[in-house]
Formats: C-alpha cells, sequence, structure tokens
C-alpha cells in the first residue's frame, strides 16, 4: 500500500519516512527562490528544514519562482503535493527518506507582476539562486556578456521582464521606491566568486537601460559569496519507483542525494537571515579558498571523468570510479596538476579532501550518471577545468593532463563513443561544438578556436601542442589505451 504526498498524510508517511517536526501552518515567507531543482530541494531547503525541526525563525520560509518552461512542471508537481519533497539520504552503508516542508508555494513562471509584488514584499529579506552555471550571462573570461539576446530584451523593456536578473532589478526598485530595505541577493550555484559574478550580472543588466542604478546597488545591496556541496543526481523513473516502493510515499519528483553536505558563506545580510550556522551553515570572513577547493577538485574532477567514461561507455559514475584506468587518471590529474595550483585552505589538507572525495564519488547508492556530469560543458568547462589550466600555464608548469582533458571533451563531441554507439549531446552549444571536433579531426586548433570558452588559454603554444598531441593520440590508439599511455608517463 501506498500513500500520496500531501500535508495530510504526513501521519501515514512519518511510518517509513522522517517527517517535519514543524507545523507548516506556523512558516510565512522570508525568501524568495529562483530555480527550483533537485540541487537547492537537496541543499538549501534541507538546512532551512533543520532549522525548523529546532523550533526556531519560521518566518524565513521559501517562496518558488522560475522564468524556464522547466520551472513550470516542477511548480505543477510540487504544487500537487503542497510543495512537500521526500529526500533520500543514502551512503554506502545507510539509506533514509525524509519528508521537508520549508517551501510554502511556487510563484508562475512568467507571471513578471507576481514575482516582483513578491519580490517587493518587505518579509522577503532574501532572494536565493540556483540557476545553473550557464544562467548567468558570462563569457570564458568571466566578464557580463551584455549582448546575449535575453539580456538585450531586458534591457529594451525593464517593466516587462523575462531573466530572473530583471526580476530583481524591478524588485529592487520596487523596494527603492517605496523605501523598503533590500533583499540581500545570495547565490548558491558552483560558480568562482559566485556573488560577484551575480553582482555584475544584476549590475550590467540595469545599466544597459538606467545607468544610475547600478551604483544605487553596489552601495545598497549585498551578494555574499558561498560554497555549495552536495552530489545530487537527476530523479528519473527509478527514483520515483523506489520511493515508493521502498518507502511507500507516491511523490511526483522526489530528490536523491549523497549523506555528505558543505556550505560555507560570507556573513552579509544586511536585511538579517536565518539562523543557518545553528544547523551546519560554516559563516567565514573570505568563502574563495573553500570555494577554490571545491570547484577545482570536485567540479573539475567531476568534468574529467565524464568523457573517458562516456567514451568507454560507462553510465554511472561509481562505475566510471570503479575503473583502475579512469580512478588512476583522475587520481594523477588531482595529486599532479590540479592541487598544487590550489591555495592553502584554513584548516584543510586538501589531499585529505581529495580522498575525500574518491570515496563520494564511488558511492553506488548514488548511482549518479555520466550524461549528468558530461552535459552542458560548454559551461562548465571554463569554469572548473580551464582556470587550473590556465594558472599552471602562467606559472609555466606542464598542462599534459589537463591537456588531456580537453582533448577528451572534443573526442566526446564527435558524436560516437570508442565502441561506436552515439552520442547524445546536453549543451546549449552541442551544434558548433560537434562541428568544431570534427573539424578538429584534421586540425586541432579548430576546437580551441571556441574563444568564448577557451579564452586566452586556447592560444598558449604549449596547451596546443598538449591538445594536438592528446587528440591525435586518441584518435590513434582509443580512450583506455591513451589513459594507460598518460599513467605511464608517456604522453608527455
Amino acid at each position: 500500500m501506498t500513500t500520496k504526498l500531501s500535508l495530510a498524510t504526513l501521519d501515514q508517511v512519518a511510518v517509513t519516512a522522517a517527517v517535519p517536526a514543524y507545523s507548516r501552518d506556523r512558516l510565512s515567507a522570508g525568501i524568495v527562490h529562483f530555480g527550483v531543482g533537485n540541487f537547492h530541494r537537496a541543499h538549501q531547503a534541507i538546512y532551512l528544514d533543520d532549522l525548523f525541526n529546532t523550533g526556531r525563525d519560521f518566518d524565513w520560509a521559501i517562496v518558488g519562482a522560475g522564468v524556464l518552461p522547466s520551472d513550470n512542471a516542477m511548480r505543477e508537481k510540487l504544487a500537487d503535493q503542497d510543495f512537500l519533497t521526500t529526500v533520500v539520504e543514502q551512503d554506502p552503508a545507510r539509506s533514509a527518506a525524509r519528508v521537508t516542508a520549508p517551501m510554502i508555494d511556487i510563484l508562475p513562471p512568467g507571471d513578471s507582476a507576481a514575482i516582483v509584488a513578491k519580490l517587493a514584499d518587505p518579509a522577503i529579506r532574501i532572494v536565493s539562486l540556483t540557476i545553473t552555471e550557464g544562467g548567468y550571462f558570462i563569457d570564458a573570461a568571466g566578464h557580463f556578456n551584455p549582448d546575449h539576446p535575453a539580456i538585450v530584451a531586458d534591457a529594451a523593456s525593464p517593466s516587462k521582464p523575462k531573466t530572473v536578473f530583471g526580476l530583481i532589478i524591478a524588485g529592487l526598485k520596487a523596494r527603492r521606491d517605496a523605501g523598503i530595505q533590500p533583499f540581500t541577493v545570495m547565490c548558491c550555484d558552483n560558480i568562482p566568486h559566485n556573488g560577484k559574478v551575480t553582482e555584475n550580472a544584476v549590475t550590467g543588466l540595469a545599466a544597459l537601460s538606467d545607468p544610475d542604478f547600478p551604483a544605487w546597488i553596489r552601495k545598497n545591496v549585498a551578494f555574499p559569496n558561498s560554497m555549495v556541496d552536495r552530489i545530487t543526481p537527476a530523479t528519473g523513473k527509478r527514483e520515483i519507483d523506489i520511493v515508493r516502493d521502498t518507502y511507500g510515499i507516491e511523490d511526483n519528483w522526489p530528490v536523491f542525494c549523497e549523506e555528505f553536505k558543505q556550505w560555507v558563506m560570507e556573513d552579509n545580510f544586511p536585511a538579517g537571515r536565518p539562523a543557518l550556522e545553528t544547523v551546519g551553515v560554516q559563516f567565514v570572513p573570505e568563502v574563495a579558498p573553500y570555494e577554490h577547493m571545491k570547484i577545482r577538485i570536485l567540479n573539475g574532477g567531476h568534468a574529467a571523468i565524464a568523457y573517458p567514461a562516456a567514451l568507454l561507455d560507462i553510465h554511472f559514475v561509481h562505475e566510471a570510479m570503479e575503473n583502475p584506468l579512469i580512478r588512476g587518471f583522475l587520481a594523477k590529474l588531482e595529486n599532479d596538476e590540479i592541487i598544487p595550483v590550489i591555495p592553502p585552505v584554513p584548516n584543510t589538507d586538501l589531499n585529505d579532501y581529495f580522498k575525500l572525495i574518491e570515496s563520494r564519488f564511488l558511492n553506488p547508492k548514488i548511482a549518479d550518471t555520466i550524461p549528468r556530469l558530461a552535459q552542458d560543458g560548454s559551461n562548465r568547462q571554463p569554469k572548473f577545468i580551464l582556470p587550473s589550466t590556465a594558472d599552471r600555464l602562467a606559472r609555466g608548469e606542464d598542462v599534459v593532463g589537463l591537456s588531456l582533458v580537453s582533448a577528451l571533451w572534443c573526442r566526446y563531441f564527435e558524436g560516437v563513443s570508442d565502441s561506436g554507439e552515439d552520442i547524445v549531446f546536453n549543451d546549449a552549444s552541442a551544434e558548433r561544438l560537434h562541428e568544431a571536433a570534427i573539424a578538429a579531426k584534421d586540425d586541432p586548433n579548430a576546437f580551441l578556436a571556441l574563444t568564448d570558452i577557451f579564452g586566452t588559454v586556447g592560444e598558449d603554444p604549449i596547451f596546443r601542442k598538449r591538445f594536438a598531441d592528446a587528440l591525435e593520440t586518441l584518435h590513434e590508439i582509443g580512450t583506455a589505451a591513451t589513459l594507460r599511455l598518460y599513467l605511464e608517463g608517456g604522453l608527455a
């Protein structure tokens, strides 16, 4: 027998899953969150659920918002179950389900008037975002791109915004005009200096229609930097079936994640914040060392193993890590080229941190997939891999392994695995990446000519040679033999 998830059925659900210790009737909104996806519900929402379970800060509940068709689909799924979510935390030795309830509504995507009105509500003191690394309109150098069509459209019609940043600007203007203290904008995406990047997107768009407003924003609005971490795979039929068959819960879109989670943040919230430090959030004076470590080692590690695994027809991340060539490749890459260019992190041994990452990647319960890691490489490679490449080149150091990562990505975009299986791309730039990868068979520099991705790194003669050598080797002997050659030191 199964139970459909809702507020009315929590007593029945409590037989197999932990349920909130607080009444949803006591919650009121203090946060508007853009991008109600799996990661948000496994991370920020979990911390707030933990906090509310202690019996405090009930005026910091979440109202969701979004601008994409997928946001409306999520709204419909969650509204059907009173915005509750079943979260299944999985480590190799245990699995446990909990139902979380910190979200009380999701505003209709596309209803800019309703979203701006909520942003103007004095009760809303934080606006948070998980809109993916590709949602910030930045180029390979990390600069805001004012020429993106979505930005041009919002600049031309600031009273009818379509982007997250246009909506934030409209909400800030409404608060300024009403004499209401501005909200804090809190980015929760995997981007170096994510608060600053978000500020640049907001002020960059504002400047296009109101040249005076950016100065007001910089003076009055806080954009704290943060580092977020929890491996959270996509939800599919498998996850929905497990929640139904194992826990007896009919959840339209449950979330699976690892037990580990981390959130490090600057304490810069002029309008106030929930007491998240009581449930494990680290508030520090400077986030940069932590985000540098996580983005380069963990996210860079994911980006490194995704493409050799895909070329070898491996579907799950833990299976990739069970392959000695891929695991060895990751370890050598991290230890030889990535970790040595990461600045020290307070109270942290970087080698121990990498060992933790290895164990997390090996977790079979998560069933994280290689297609998830391989998606959106045009946004992820410039943030997770190429900065390490650039740092080593600037220091006059070699980039054999990092160049191999880029070559594997290029080889992946040829569109077939080593066995001849078709590869299904999931990248906004897939068509031009595929064309460049095909051209790179004859001229490797054709792929590096994607300057919005590779920037000046693609012009470096050392990187060009290493990339060309690696790509040629992949074509000649295949992925597995190339990884073996790298591990034996024969690729240099």
